[in-house]
């Protein structure tokens, strides 16, 4: 397996935004020997996450899924990612250095008012798709001195913000998000029927609940997998017994719809790839 390396990792977020903020990852290879084509591929699966992305050094390039033209994103960009109902494969032509803020899909809902079923699959530039405040904060976090630096000026332009946006809502600690979404749906409309109550999850989420529910059980699934396939005793039969699937079939035709691939090849390629360093990364 490669060896895991300080220059990639997930960040939590301050316990005030552990409702509003997923992880921050990060990375930065300008350090390393230079690297293969092949390593310098980033593979991720499918997510319900909003995320922006900052590139600090060198280039990013999409190759999955196929866009045309296929944009290019230059050091000093900043790019606003809705959930993406594909995995994605990027590319960089060398060295680079980016963060990523990945976002709860119904937090980023309250925090900007965007209707999260018009942002699925969306790729743009900031600066065109938030307001002026998220422009400076963009701003501030490209001129950093650091990776720590820029956390302290992203949690520090969200606690506040993210406070008033959830006040009253008693969201309390992220402990399992899809169940909170649903129950908050579902109060939100008493009285209302099953349809009103699934569109107001598709407009904080952009997706049905019982899509997100799969998901949510597959990221438990893979990350059950992965401990016991590090251990040396995996057996998928058994995580997918544990993880609620008819079968070890049922489990990985889920796990391709996320991922692309199955969940066999996905623990050969962690151990083997290092494009699939994310997944090796994420708890």
């Amino acid at each position: 397996m490669p060896a895991a390396s300080p220059d990639t990792r997930l960040v939590a977020p301050s316990l005030a935004l552990a409702s509003c903020i997923r992880a921050i990852v990060l990375r930065d290879t300008l350090r390393r020997p230079p690297m293969a084509e092949r390593d310098r591929m980033n593979h991720h699966p499918a997510t319900p996450f909003c995320s922006i992305y900052w590139l600090f050094d060198g280039d990013a390039r999409i190759l999955e899924p196929a866009l045309d033209p296929s944009p290019v994103a230059a050091a000093g960009s900043a790019i606003f990612c809705g959930p993406q109902q594909q995995p994605t494969v990027s590319f960089n032509s060398g060295p680079v250095h980016f963060m990523t803020v990945l976002f709860f899909p119904d937090a980023w809902h309250r925090l900007t008012g965007m209707d999260m079923n018009d942002q699925m699959n969306r790729l743009a530039d900031l600066n065109e798709a938030l307001g002026e405040d998220w422009q400076e904060l963009s701003r501030q976090v490209l001129a950093a001195p650091g990776d720590e630096a820029r956390i302290a000026l992203i949690e520090a332009f969200l606690e506040p913000r993210w406070r008033a946006a959830r006040s009253g809502s008693g969201d309390g600690l992220m402990t399992d998000w899809v169940n909170r979404l649903g129950s908050q749906a579902a109060a939100a409309g008493i009285g209302r029927s099953m349809r009103m109550v699934e569109r107001r999850v598709r407009e904080w989420a952009g997706r049905p609940l019982r899509s997100l529910r799969r998901m949510r059980r597959a990221e438990q699934s893979f990350l059950e997998a992965r401990s016991d396939f590090l251990e040396g005793r995996v057996s998928l039969s058994d995580v997918a017994a544990r993880g609620g699937y008819a079968d070890q079939a049922h489990m990985s035709r889920e796990a391709r719809e996320i991922t692309g691939i199955s969940p066999s090849e996905l623990l050969r390629r962690i151990r083997e790839e290092e494009s699939y360093w994310m997944y090796r990364i994420w708890s």
